[in-house]
């Protein structure tokens, strides 16, 4: 279980009572996380979900609370921080940072179909445009100087065949990043794969776990998120998936030229940035009770995205 800090009942307790949501029912560790320590929450006046923020600084927090109050605002359907009695939303349990948000109806969707994606799209682009002309600034502790310089000491220690799909992209990162970061920018999730959102039926009922959240070029956010919901287990595009995907996206805010000349590139960054920080992470967390997602997966995805041929859809 992917629960870095345990909680005691009566210490829970005791942090819970100045929201004034009851007395605590239940509690358990969500084994979804691979950074946060998460649980689920019962008390009597609803279900929540607490995270312990265990990875990256305090000083980001604000940050968080702060989009998710505007995407809350805009009416998307994200877990926005409860404020204390006192109007604290973000305090500190077991030493460490902790929020309280409500828990989201729904449940994640392994097999996503057509209309899945477009869900995703769609609600994709509304959170692009919803930060757009109000950008909350904070650069990714894993942007793109991140992978230039991680990638270069992942090199040596990879095999005779990754070695080279990996330096291909970094050379690609260092030759097109002035082009990349001059794109449009929003706010992003940066994040956004099946596991963090919440379908009820058919029906996209939340998206969650915003901590890798930035900001940045939108087309970046449109390329991890893709790469999660419209790939093949081999890790090649499933074109119907893709196509509803960005045509969802499309109908509410249109890609522009510079986007369409990039995608393919975007496509293979947003592939090396998780391909890395799933290896750091297995590294790390070797041998303990902890989630670790394949980094081959990645591996394989980036394969696959050294030839696309899946075009953005833009008006002419």
């Amino acid at each position: 279980m992917s629960v870095f800090t345990p909680l005691e009942r009566d210490v829970l307790a005791t942090f819970l009572a100045p929201y004034g949501l009851g007395r605590l029912r239940d509690f358990q560790g969500i084994a979804e996380g691979s950074e946060n320590s998460n649980f689920f929450v019962s008390l009597e006046r609803g279900e929540y979900v607490l995270t312990l923020v265990e990875r990256g600084p305090s000083a980001d927090l604000p940050f968080f609370i702060d989009l998710l109050d505007v995407l809350h605002e805009a009416g998307l359907p994200v877990p926005y921080a409860l404020r204390s009695a006192d109007g604290a939303a973000l305090r500190e349990l077991a030493g460490k940072p902790a929020l309280l948000q409500p828990r989201l109806a729904g449940r994640h969707v392994r097999e996503p179909n057509a209309a899945h994606c477009a869900a995703v799209g769609d609600l994709l682009a509304r959170l692009h445009l919803a930060t757009r002309e109000r950008i909350i600034e904070r650069r990714s502790d894993r942007g793109l100087e991140w992978m230039l310089t991680v990638g270069r000491t992942r090199l040596p220690r990879l095999d005779a065949d990754a070695q080279p799909l990996l330096a291909g992209t970094l050379a690609e990162i260092e030759a097109q990043i002035d082009r990349v970061r001059a794109l449009p920018r929003a706010n992003l999730h940066g994040d956004l794969f099946r596991d963090n959102v919440l379908f009820d039926g058919t029906h996209l009922a939340g998206v969650i776990d915003f901590y890798n959240a930035c900001s940045g070029p939108m087309l970046y956010d449109v390329a991890i998120t893709l790469n999660d919901w419209c790939s093949h287990a081999d890790g090649s595009l499933h074109p119907e998936h893709a196509r509803a995907f960005l045509g969802a996206y499309a109908a509410r805010r249109r890609f522009v030229a510079a986007e369409a000349e990039l995608w393919p590139t975007l496509l293979r960054i947003a592939c090396v940035r998780f391909w890395l920080s799933r290896l750091i992470a297995a590294d790390a967390f070797a041998g303990q009770d902890v989630l670790i997602h394949d980094p081959d997966e990645f591996r394989r995805r980036l394969t696959h995205r050294q030839d696309v041929d899946l075009p953005l859809p833009i008006a002419l």
